[in-house]
């Protein structure tokens, strides 16, 4: 496994935490949104009170009418108010899940060495991470200034899948059902939702998902099943690409001095959100 593979395999459960959150429904009272306009405020309001179609581009899987209407939403309660909220949200549950390690010396140290990582990022044409980086969390938590990096970080990897997806002609529909095809080896990880579930959250039609799959199967990279659709033999080699070339452009952020330390050093972290059992697909330990 790569450094670039291990780094987003490693710190993807610690970021998520501040959008699958035990303390979501209070949030959604207190600032009076969706889920839909509260998650594209919290991610999107580093863009500023900018048109949707900046949002449209860089939430690429996203369907734009979803965007179009849940960012309007967001900008009426007010950007900073949602991510105000995302950050005392996300403060407490990771109080609450980490106990004692929340106020560890350690996360001041790994607040420091993910924002050295995030500070050196080339962001030309990552326009989500070069918005992210202008991101600061309240000051003197150095809890969320860890969260933070890691999520700059996190989002610079993003930029570079979506350009990676742009180059093999997946436009956000197509990369929703390529995604989510079942794979003909079924012993790859990967993350993955479910047709529901994503266009539930990224607001395509019953329509828009079978004309999707449709393209896939033309271009024979992916075959219909009786349960749905999965990739072909050239798809499953255009996945492993996809993934590889992600990776590659990431390669020399995790392969710098010290930064294979920092994400061995997180696992403690993000081994106490898993079991605490509120990401999809965990379940809690005693």
């Amino acid at each position: 496994m790569t450094a670039a593979r291990t780094a987003y395999e490693s710190l993807e459960p610690f970021h998520v935490l501040a959008y699958f959150n035990p303390g979501m429904g209070d949030a959604l009272k207190d600032t009076g949104v969706d889920p839909s306009s509260f998650y594209l405020g919290a991610r999107g309001a580093p863009l500023g009170d900018c048109a949707p179609e900046v949002v449209i581009s860089t939430f690429y899987n996203f369907a734009p009418a979803t965007v179009t209407a849940g960012w309007a939403t967001a900008r009426s309660a007010g950007l900073q108010k949602i991510a105000d909220r995302r950050f005392a949200m996300l403060d407490a549950s990771l109080r609450d899940i980490l106990g004692d390690l929340a106020d560890n010396p350690e996360i001041t140290e790994l607040a420091d060495g993910f924002g050295r990582l995030a500070s050196d990022l080339p962001l030309g044409g990552r326009a989500l991470a070069a918005a992210w980086s202008t991101s600061t969390p309240p000051n003197s938590n150095d809890l969320l200034r860890l969260w933070n990096n890691v999520a700059i970080l996190r989002e610079w990897r993003g930029d570079n899948h979506i350009s990676v997806l742009v180059g093999h002609g997946l436009d956000g529909i197509d990369a929703c059902t390529f995604h989510e095809s079942t794979l003909l080896d079924p012993t790859i990880r990967r993350r993955a939702m479910g047709r529901r579930l994503t266009q539930l959250t990224r607001g395509w039609s019953d329509t828009d998902w079978e004309a999707s799959v449709d393209r896939l199967v033309a271009r024979g990279i992916a075959e219909r099943t009786d349960d749905g659709h999965r990739l072909t033999a050239d798809g499953a080699a255009l996945y492993d690409d996809i993934e590889a070339t992600t990776d590659a452009l990431g390669e020399n952020v995790w392969s710098a001095p010290g930064a294979d330390d920092l994400v061995a050093r997180m696992r403690p972290y993000v081994k106490a959100v898993i079991d605490a059992g509120v990401l999809p697909g965990t379940k809690k330990k005693a």
